[in-house]
């Protein structure tokens, strides 16, 4: 099996895809990322962490996204640009550091659209985890203390975040099943199951695990 595979996890809110990205890096025995990449890219480029956690909560607040699409292709803003530590530049960043974590020691990478920056990296699987709204209720009930109508409009908005936040990058619908390799239903597989879902997956593609 490729050394340096890449698994790419985007899910839906509650469906658990954070749980089994972390469980299947631990049984592959390779690295977890999620908010780690926020502060590798800050030590890549330069720019203060606190710069790219920002950068994450105003876009869910100041409806960024309604600006027009800003489909990424690879190039980097220097620090001679006025927009160097803008949003898009800030993706810009960490679309690099995604690269080199492909290109070196691969792992497990949530979110953060990796699987349209990878799209042309033939180590990668990409993988969308979703479950029926009954389910994303139940487990997001166990984390956040909202019950009913007003735990089912957090879910709507976090989805509508990765969404928007999908599709101003790529240019691409976030739950467009062409988008991803695997799309799995952890309602019906749970969580274990899903993972054993893309070690099959991964050993029929690349070969014994």
């Amino acid at each position: 099996m490729k050394k340096n595979i890449v698994i790419t996890i985007a899910r839906q809110y509650g469906s658990g895809g954070r749980t089994v990205g972390k469980m299947l890096a631990k049984e592959l025995g390779i690295n977890y990322y999620n908010k780690e990449l926020l502060r590798l890219a800050s030590e890549e480029s330069g720019i203060n962490e606190d710069l790219f956690l920002d950068a994450d909560e105003r876009c869910r607040t100041i409806g960024f996204f309604k600006m027009p699409a800003n489909i990424y292709n690879g190039e980097i803003l220097g620090p001679d640009s006025k927009d160097f530590t803008s949003f898009d530049n800030l993706f810009n960043f960490q679309a690099a550091t995604i690269k080199k974590i492909a290109d070196t020691t691969g792992g497990v990478i949530i979110g953060r659209a990796a699987n349209f920056v990878l799209k042309d990296y033939d180590n990668v699987i990409s993988v969308f985890v979703h479950a029926p709204q009954d389910f994303l209720m139940e487990q997001a009930g166990k984390v956040q203390s909202l019950e009913g109508e007003e735990l089912e409009k957090f879910i709507a908005r976090e989805d509508k975040y990765r969404a928007d936040y999908y599709e101003h990058h790529t240019g691409c619908k976030w739950t467009d099943a062409m988008n991803y390799d695997l799309c799995l239903d952890s309602s019906k597989l749970g969580f274990e199951k899903c993972v054993e879902a893309i070690k099959v997956y991964a050993k029929v593609r690349f070969g014994e695990i």
